[in-house]
């Protein structure tokens, strides 16, 4: 691995000695430098070099970006996979049917053989972390204006990712940290035959639905099991029933010892995004345009959803993935917004600033060279709030019409087809756009989609004003006389993107002619129009932020030298976090133990809510008999779920919770409702990660599912 340059170096010598147990998510190269002395005195039992090596197997071996967004682990030599239930649960929606609901029922293969392909699944494998922070500098150095250097940033980065293009299984992208302060090179192999191996029933898998999604305590058993595949090399391949189970570097061990409070715990995994060095300008802007506009579009799509969900067994399926993802979110900004308000966030941030400002107005060559970086984000961010309330409705009003979205998927093809004069390649996109189309069609119901777009369409005009309506939106007025339903009545009588057999007409017979004639495409097609005419308006605010950003981090890090520990905002790259087991009190006169029972699944069971809190015959049977196992408590009793003080947001999901000896101990899942400002700022107090004990997946393999070869194939330690 490259060597660690200047600056990066200048930031571990400056916040290396500060640094707080619970906070933080840490790069892993830097960890000798960062943290590490602070992770020993909390009693973890491994080296850094144990933990982290580029060039020898290592932890971060066992851990993948699991599909798009989420993290799982190697826990056995055979290539299989731990994860959450919601992570897999589009995979799990995906080989779902009426006849056989795996949602509803869960599934289990009993042997190789009836493990499920999972077609468009990958795990990514970090292969290199290599700091390239001097090179991108170099390129950007003397630039003033910032789109020009944006600009050079891109060239230079593609220059640096360009051996990689073409190769299907290698990914290569250069991240930027501390706002475009620091950047790394950093390439994932990509391993894409992915096999469905276990998950139970959403019963289990998903219990509490949305009512307990964010919630402590929990009593949610969120995980699923896949299993990788490689050609006999060990080499990614596509599907084939010649590949065989990937034999990964390193595979975690199971820890069945249970947890005690104050225990040492460690994640490794992808956290999505953070955004800790938010100004105050920038919170009223999530709370108030974000947030609030997100809350209230959602729960349009979400309360239609519902209703054909729960009239229609076959619809529930159909939408389960997509309902769950939709309310993830929705529910996220409801509570962040209550604890920004309750925790007065938007006051600690002034406080910040005006720090931030006596500090910078102490010394001539701070004001010269970060004395306008405030400004630059106050303007930005108050000159652009129009915009962004524009842009959220665009894709959560217009693109949360689902046969507008086909549209959107269909011209990605479609503009491939015009770019390509090989017949033999054109046949192959179009075979690539039919197979792409068939897997959407399954999963939609076109009733369901024309109430939820008339509902979404109608709330965009109600508003958004005339100015920003897509051209196509004006004939709501001049040929519609005004009625959204005719005109999304019409859309859906006449469009080839919700009609299975007019896209496969067209697919067989493509032309120009009838594409910019359908009344989807136009809507899509003129949604991106406006986007560009608007794009000139807003790149002054893009590029007053971007520079501001990147000033204002820059001078936090020298402010706060030897005083604060400042850890790059989450980006989607791997990173640790550490902390202990713990309690916590929410409320006056409330407080949470750390752990969870499944008592309390039988006290939630809910006959007037299966929808949420329905509990299996079989569990309550195992319940009744206290037939646990080797997996009870010293107590006797099975534990469900339990809390610790790491540093976690979206992406962490289905990270595994490892003690420290880097032993499994859980799967982390959700955080916690009082603090879900955490992505904006640590509450060390109130912020907690919640995880599923591993002795509840355990159980729920071998007791519940009868699936116990799967736990004798992990190395489990008693």
């Amino acid at each position: 691995m490259r060597k660690i340059t200047t600056l990066t170096l200048a930031m571990i010598l400056l916040f290396g000695s500060a640094v707080r147990a619970d906070e933080g998510m840490w790069l892993l190269p830097l960890l000798n430098k960062i943290g590490f002395s602070e992770m020993q005195k909390l009693g973890v039992r491994l080296t850094a070099e144990q933990i982290y090596s580029i060039n020898n197997s290592s932890l971060k071996d066992a851990i993948v970006i699991f599909g798009g967004g989420c993290t799982g682990e190697l826990v056995s030599a055979e290539g299989l996979i731990l994860t959450n239930h919601h992570c897999g649960y589009s995979s799990i929606q995906q080989h779902s049917s009426v006849e056989h609901d795996y949602l509803r029922d869960g599934f289990w293969a009993m042997s190789r053989s009836d493990e499920l392909p999972t077609p468009g699944l990958a795990v990514y494998f970090l292969e290199s972390f290599d700091d390239v922070t001097d090179s991108i500098n170099a390129a950007a150095a003397g630039i003033d204006n910032e789109t020009e250097r944006q600009a050079a940033i891109r060239k230079k980065t593609a220059e640096m990712t360009a051996k990689y293009d073409g190769l299907n299984s290698i990914r290569a992208t250069v991240s930027s940290f501390y706002a475009g302060n620091v950047y790394y090179l950093i390439v994932y192999r990509i391993y894409r035959d992915v096999r469905m191996v276990g998950a139970p029933p959403s019963a289990i898998g998903k219990f509490g639905g949305d009512t307990d999604n964010w919630m402590w305590p929990r009593h949610t058993g969120d995980f699923s099991m896949f299993r990788v595949y490689a050609d006999r090399d060990g080499n990614p391949a596509e599907y084939s029933p010649d590949n065989v189970p990937y034999k990964p570097k390193q595979h975690l061990k199971v820890s069945i010892k249970g947890v005690q409070k104050n225990d040492f715990t460690m994640i490794m995994g992808y956290p999505g995004s953070t955004q800790r060095y938010m100004t105050s300008w920038e919170v009223d802007e999530r709370m108030n345009i974000s947030n609030a506009n997100r809350i209230h579009i959602r729960s349009i799509r979400l309360n239609l959803m519902k209703q054909d969900m729960e009239a229609d067994r076959k619809i529930n399926i159909q939408y389960a993935s997509k309902h769950a993802g939709i309310s993830n979110y929705w529910k996220n900004s409801i509570g962040m917004n209550k604890a920004l308000q309750r925790l007065k966030i938007y006051d600690k941030k002034q406080q910040e600033e005006r720090d931030f400002t006596a500090w910078v107005n102490a010394g001539e060559s701070r004001k010269e060279k970060y004395g306008e970086a405030l400004n630059l984000i106050e303007k930005a961010v108050t000159g652009r709030a129009e915009y962004q309330k524009i842009s959220l409705y665009y894709n959560e009003a217009v693109l949360g019409s689902e046969v507008v979205r086909h549209a959107f998927i269909g011209n990605i093809y479609f503009n491939r087809l015009k770019q390509q004069e090989d017949e033999e390649k054109k046949a192959e996109i179009l075979a690539e756009l039919k197979e792409e189309f068939e897997s959407l069609f399954k999963d939609y119901n076109k009733p369901t989609d024309l109430k939820i777009t008339k509902a979404l369409f109608r709330d965009f005009i109600e508003n958004t004003g005339a100015e920003y309506y897509p051209e196509c939106f004006k004939e709501i007025d001049s040929i519609y006389g005004g009625d959204v339903n005719k005109f999304v009545d019409n859309m859906f009588a006449t469009s080839m993107f919700c009609d299975r057999e007019k896209l496969e007409a067209y697919i067989e017979n493509p032309n120009e002619e009838a594409l910019e004639a359908d009344l989807a495409n136009r809507t899509y097609s003129s949604l991106m129009q406006k986007s560009r005419e608007l794009r000139p308006v807003t790149q002054p605010f893009s590029d007053q932020y971007g520079k501001g950003r990147r000033l204002y981090e820059s001078g936090l890090m020298e402010m706060n030298a030897g005083k604060k520990a400042m850890y790059p905002d989450a980006n989607s790259s791997m990173r640790l976090t550490y902390g202990t087991v713990q309690d916590y009190y929410p409320a006056d006169a409330v407080h949470y133990d750390y752990v969870t029972t499944i008592d309390g699944v039988m006290q939630k069971e809910d006959p007037n809510n299966l929808f949420e809190f329905e509990v299996p015959q079989r569990l309550k049977d195992l319940y009744g008999a206290k037939d646990y196992g080797r997996y009870a408590m010293k107590n006797g009793n099975l534990p469900v779920a339990f809390l610790s003080t790491n540093d976690i947001t979206g992406g962490n999901s289905g990270s595994p919770v490892m003690n420290a000896r880097g032993e499994l101990i859980g799967l982390a899942f959700d955080g916690n409702w009082e603090a879900m400002s955490g992505d904006i700022c640590f509450e060390p107090e109130l912020q907690r990660c919640i995880n599923v004990d591993i002795r509840y997946v355990l159980f729920i393999i071998d007791k519940y599912a009868g699936a116990k070869h799967l736990v004798d194939e992990m190395t489990v330690i008693n």
